[in-house]
């Protein structure tokens, strides 16, 4: 994609959504935290069946702490990898009150000193909670980078890295969002949905999927 044409297609992907947001229920900046660690490999929407019964439960580090590996492990018995995320999320309460007064740093290495926690997680809390320009980059952030010409990369990092070289400073922080909603709902992975895509005059992909009733 020609680097002229970002900040246009941006611009019309984003028409019907201009303040985004993640699509994780959360109320702290801990639950966020908690969310996100939670949704690796497993929807949003799966996430958000369980930890309303589970921040009820414990809402801070300090009870999440307490709560321990085996109850909070009851709560998230639906979602993927339940056992290893369950563990994780107790070892991380416990490590922000100890080391952060059971407070979410606002801090690159500190997230990532906690368990459970990688960039993505860690870039996803940055800028949702903080406000800082980062970029999350998902599966569908992957594969529209590599799709639309945005940023190609063979790596999660090359396409991050990318993606903060090429888009406007004004709209990276949102464009997190705008990304990962356009590719959730519209710029599918088996099949993009090119024919109602507001941005698809900008996007390289080739060829564009016809819509159902001209196939």
């Amino acid at each position: 994609m020609k680097r002229a044409d970002i900040a246009p297609f941006l611009t019309a992907i984003s028409a019907n959504n201009p303040t985004p947001q993640t699509e994780l229920l959360y109320s702290t900046p801990f639950s966020l935290l908690v969310a996100v660690v939670l949704s690796a490999q497993t929807t949003d929407a799966a996430v958000n069946k369980v930890t309303p019964a589970l921040f009820a439960e414990a809402p801070t580090p300090q009870t999440m702490a307490a709560l321990g590996a085996a109850r909070i492990g009851h709560h998230i018995r639906t979602i993927g990898l339940w056992q290893t995320k369950a563990k994780n999320v107790a070892a991380l309460a416990q490590l922000l009150v100890e080391r952060h007064n059971g407070v979410v740093p606002a801090d690159r290495e500190a997230l990532e000193a906690l368990p459970g926690v990688g960039r993505k997680t860690a870039n996803v809390v940055l800028n949702e909670i903080f406000g800082q320009a980062t970029m999350a980059v998902d599966t569908h952030i992957f594969r529209l980078g590599n799709r639309t010409g945005l940023a190609p990369g063979a790596t999660v990092r090359a396409v991050e890295d990318g993606l903060v070289t090429r888009i406007p400073k004004s709209m990276l922080r949102p464009a997190h969002h705008w990304l990962i909603l356009h590719g959730r709902y519209l710029c599918k992975a088996r099949k993009p949905e090119c024919w109602r895509c507001p941005g698809a005059q900008f996007c390289t992909f080739t060829p564009k999927t016809p819509a159902p009733d001209a196939l």
